[in-house]
């Protein structure tokens, strides 16, 4: 695999060069092109990184290896670079030899090899390489470490890669023992519902120890990490009022407190409570901003006797006033407060699809499905 990545003039020669190896060895070989452009406030080089290894997930099958030829100097530039950073152990164990990837797995088979042992193998073996000019510029923090001061560290301690790379591997150790105690009190700490934790479990957590649990379960959820001063606000959010008012954000990541229970997502997307769509069950329903899809086996709802009937069906959301019978001798109550009462979470309440048929809400979906009632009670009729 080649991933072309549009940044540099020479990048069609290159993928010819890969494309022409291949062709020679016998290997099958595919080019993948993505546009790498960074995102205003992105590294181009973290962002390139991101965007190559995405693509590269994408054509993983399961139980497939990517294989990449990372060697000893790219660790020790890599811990280096974790050090100035201010990293934890998670940073400082830098790259591993071995990790799950997509659905398979990334190896480094070249991690204890330096640099110079690759080049010296090359050409002995006749084999060309193609140098990327970019090498040489001096303004990437990671090109002026490898050019400017590991030469100077090497010339009085020449073992420093040797070194740097040991130092990743214990650091490695470290995050190892610290992630099983963290998921020890993420299991102490799990709240009443799946991938949410308890607040009053949390509170009792010495901070170095509801850091790192914290830390585990982010990583579990995919969602990336607070930096440590965005970190230390944690406690603020524990001990806020239960009213789901309580977040901490940073890039990538939301997250918040409501009752006894922490939540952590992705930001929310911006959302349209006034939109209405209109809703042919028999095609599925694309709800844009909110990532639900809704198909007709979602539905709770006598969704035959609704279209013998010849009920007009949309989707709407919470504006306020609405009710729900939710039993056909029971009383209609205020969705507010079956909503309330359901424990969803504030954010959330705004964001439910509400199936109406003509005018009658007829299901709050993924919860209840409302009986129709005749006679409105108060006076109040669905919006």
């Amino acid at each position: 695999m080649h991933v072309h990545h549009g940044l540099q003039a020479d990048a069609d020669a290159w993928a010819d060069t890969c494309a022409a190896h291949c062709a020679e060895w016998g290997i099958e070989f595919e080019l993948l092109r993505i546009a790498a452009s960074p995102r205003s406030g992105d590294s181009p080089e973290a962002r390139a990184r991101e965007l190559r290894y995405a693509a590269l997930r994408s054509v993983m099958a399961r139980g497939d290896g990517l294989l990449t030829a990372h060697h000893a100097d790219d660790q020790a530039e890599t811990l280096l670079l974790q050090l100035l950073r201010g990293a934890g152990p998670a940073g400082l164990a830098a790259m591993p030899r071995l990790a799950p990837f997509g659905c398979g797995w990334h190896a480094r088979p070249l991690l204890a090899l330096r640099r110079t042992a690759l080049r010296d193998y090359l050409t002995r073996a006749g084999i060309g390489w193609i140098e990327d000019p970019t090498n040489s510029d001096l303004s990437p923090a990671r090109n002026y470490l490898r050019h400017r001061i590991l030469p100077l560290i090497e010339a009085r301690w020449p073992a420093t890669v040797t070194t740097l790379g040991r130092a990743a591997g214990l650091q490695a150790e470290s995050q190892g023992l610290l992630s099983h105690l963290g998921r020890r009190d993420l299991e102490t700490a799990s709240g009443e519902w799946p991938g949410v934790l308890s607040v009053s479990a949390l509170r009792v957590l010495p901070d170095a120890r509801l850091h790192n649990a914290v830390r585990v379960w982010l990583s579990d959820k995919g969602l990336p990490l607070p930096n440590a001063r965005r970190l230390s606000d944690l406690r603020r959010v524990l001990e806020a009022r239960r009213d789901g008012r309580a977040q901490l954000c940073w890039p990538g990541a939301e997250l918040r407190r409501y009752r006894d229970e922490l939540y952590a997502d992705i930001p929310l997307s911006s959302h349209d409570s006034t939109r209405v769509f209109q809703w042919d069950p028999a095609t599925p329903l694309d709800l844009p901003g909110l990532g639900l899809v809704l198909r007709k086996e979602d539905l709770r709802c006598d969704l035959s006797s609704l279209m013998s009937a010849g009920a007009h069906l949309t989707i709407r959301f919470r504006r306020g006033g609405e009710r729900c019978k939710m039993s056909p001798r029971g009383r209609s109550r205020a969705l507010k407060s079956l909503l309330q009462e359901a424990g969803v979470p504030p954010w959330l309440r705004d964001r439910i699809p509400l199936l109406y048929a003509d005018e009658h809400l007829v299901e709050v979906i993924g919860y209840w499905r409302c009986h129709e009632d005749h006679q409105a009670e108060d006076g109040l009729r669905p919006p």
